[in-house]
């Protein structure tokens, strides 16, 4: 089975759109789940930066509020920029 490296930087992207999403799906569990995902890598690869709330009234622990919410990008994080 071949292996792939993903990208940070691809990671984080993903894992702030998944947090941003306000569907019947994206519950706090769901969301819970994204941000320990993100956290950990993040924290394993030296690239945690912090995170600020989509909404800063609504961020009651636990809340879906509390979890909807996006990761910064690290400077040390290579971001691909593509020509159009």
């Amino acid at each position: 089975m071949a292996k792939k490296t993903q990208p940070v930087a691809d990671i984080l992207a993903f894992a702030n759109y998944q947090l941003s999403r306000t569907d019947e799906f994206a519950t706090v569990d769901f969301k819970c789940g994204i941000c320990s995902m993100i956290e950990r890598i993040l924290h394993n690869t030296g690239n945690y930066e912090g995170f600020g709330f989509l909404d800063n009234s609504d961020s009651v622990t636990g809340t879906l509020g509390y979890y909807s919410r996006f990761y910064t990008f690290s400077p040390n994080i290579p971001i691909k920029f593509f020509n159009v």
